[in-house]
């Protein structure tokens, strides 16, 4: 496989899935298009370095710039909920839409550490890799996160950690 053609196939299978982790982060799509269309561009004019694990790359790319926007811009508004590829029918529908306002509440670094470790399932080591930080930084981050998100949205209580 060339190499365009298996950066191709890496951003198909993997689009969806960081647009929306990219969606929760920043609480704006457009914001979280922008930011992984950019992420995506860096990672094309590094593929030949980075093709044995483009996920991790673009991860640490992505949080990295929407933190980085955030600073500069000092707020997120969050305008809809993130779409999702599954439609959900359970009746947890609700729930992920007051779970995914709630992440708007929090400083960008918390909804970076929940997204990382709870939706993407990244162990503590690897969040710390993608967000420059110490393990223990993502641990006492997840806490004061998961406190905060109490909180602002105490109807979440039974399925917070």
């Amino acid at each position: 496989m060339t190499d365009s053609a298996a950066f191709e196939a890496f951003v198909a299978a993997w689009h969806p899935r960081l647009l929306r982790a990219a969606i929760l982060i920043s609480g704006d799509r457009h914001v979280a298009e922008d930011v992984l269309q950019d992420a995506l561009i860096k990672l094309a004019r590094r593929w030949p370095k980075v093709h044995t694990d483009p996920a991790g790359y673009v991860r640490t790319t992505l949080y990295r710039d929407v933190a980085s926007r955030w600073r500069r811009r000092r707020e997120f508004a969050y305008e809809e909920p993130p779409d999702h590829a599954d439609h959900d029918t359970s009746g947890d529908s609700d729930l992920k839409v007051v779970f995914a306002r709630a992440l708007t509440r929090l400083p960008v670094r918390q909804r970076a550490v929940l997204v990382l470790r709870f939706y993407e399932d990244l162990p503590v080591g690897e969040v710390a890799a993608i967000l420059g930080v110490s393990s223990g930084t993502v641990k006492s981050q997840t806490h004061a996160a998961l406190k905060r998100l109490r909180e602002v949205a105490p109807e979440l209580e039974e399925v917070l950690i």
